[in-house]
């Protein structure tokens, strides 16, 4: 009876190694575009990078200017913004994801609030070859973040609900990143 055992405890051991590391592969690593904050996402040719996610202070001299010309927060909800950098690999010419939203655990989704302000991210623009948002000569390039802003109106409880999430959407196809709030 103890020589049936033995093999027995190492075909069951072998199984409970072996079963776990099949289950991971293509699905959750080349076909799944999800990031996380401050790693790449790659969509297409494009590159896009979350470098900060972080509520605005209308109070302070630095979030007033990614806020200008906006209303003050309605109660129960702030202003949540998304700093990131775009880049484009490719030989030519591409647009930017034409669309944004974050999500938290509750199902509920944000869309961009519209913003003139200089930092913001010019959504759906095009992207040379070799090229980048924020571009280089511009004044959220040389922000202190170094990010284009995407900026949401959220309720004030989201940073209970999460992760939170940002969905990239554009031609070239969708990815998600999770946010660090």
């Amino acid at each position: 009876m103890r020589r049936k055992v033995a093999p027995l405890i190492g075909l069951v051991a072998v199984l409970s190694i072996a079963l776990p590391v099949a289950g991971c592969g293509e699905e959750e690593g080349e076909d799944a575009l999800e990031s996380v904050e401050g790693e790449p996402l790659e969509v297409g040719e494009l590159i896009y990078n979350v470098a900060i996610t972080r509520f605005l202070n209308p109070n302070t001299t630095e979030d007033a200017q990614y806020l200008e010309g906006l209303p003050e927060e309605p109660p129960g909800q702030s202003y949540l913004g998304v700093f990131l950098r775009i880049d484009n690999e490719s030989d030519e010419e591409v647009s930017s994801a034409q669309n944004y939203a974050v999500t938290d655990a509750s199902d509920r989704v944000y869309e961009p609030v519209e913003t003139d302000s200089q930092y913001a991210l010019d959504i759906g623009a095009l992207i040379p070859s070799d090229g980048e948002i924020p571009s280089p000569d511009t004044t959220a390039a040389a922000g202190p973040t170094q990010g284009a802003l995407l900026l949401f109106l959220v309720e004030d409880d989201v940073s209970e609900e999460r992760p939170l999430e940002l969905e990239v959407n554009g031609v070239l196809g969708e990815g998600t990143v999770e946010l660090d709030i």
